[in-house]
């Protein structure tokens, strides 16, 4: 069998200004059009124990972060990073929220209440008081994230049985011990907060 004599391509020739073979071209980087990039930062105003902020922040910059290093209120703790445990809950515009799952520009405009925000001066919340009386602080790490769940569930929620108390915390996690005094500080606020 005879295999027909192969020829070369032939190069193209290249329009000014770049180089290739057949259709493709490359530009040189000087003959690039110049291309928009987002921004790295936005001003960002927030609300948060009503007092606005006013920030200029990262576009990554999670809202924990943003509250614990740009405000100073480290009472907001970082657990899991995953929005699993519930120790950064927050409440924005009065629901609550996992603050490591959100970027601190998307709470433009919002108004949160982090744990600092519950006492009124020295005297403590009724919620905050049952807590220390009925042992339900243990290491306190999760206390700030129960305290504002407990505080979203007892808004709407009065003489709640220990069923229901167990599952409005359940997405609070506590790596101490059983949640017995949890449930029992609930219960006690639930009794002496005036709403």
């Amino acid at each position: 069998m005879t295999v027909p004599p192969t020829t070369a391509p032939t190069e193209p020739t290249s329009a000014p200004g770049t180089t290739g073979r057949g259709s493709e071209q490359t530009m040189h980087v000087e003959d690039r059009p110049a291309v928009a990039t987002p921004a790295a930062e936005k001003s960002i105003r927030v609300t948060v124990n009503g007092t606005v902020h006013e920030r200029t922040v990262s576009v990554r910059r999670s809202l924990v972060e943003f509250l614990r290093e740009d405000l100073g209120l480290t009472g907001t703790h970082v657990g899991c990073e995953h929005g699993v445990c519930g120790a950064c809950t927050v409440l924005m515009d009065g629901e609550p929220i996992r603050a490591c799952l959100m970027f601190a520009v998307q709470a433009d405009g919002a108004e949160f209440t982090t744990v600092e925000g519950l006492a009124e001066g020295d005297r403590l919340h009724p919620i905050q008081q049952a807590f220390w009386d009925h042992h339900g602080l243990q290491c306190g790490f999760c206390t700030p994230g129960i305290l504002l769940t407990t505080y979203d569930f007892l808004r709407d929620n009065r003489g709640a049985d220990e069923a229901e108390i167990r599952e409005a915390v359940s997405g609070n996690l506590c790596r101490c011990t059983g949640y017995q005094g949890i449930v029992r500080s609930v219960q006690a606020a639930d009794e002496t907060w005036e709403r």
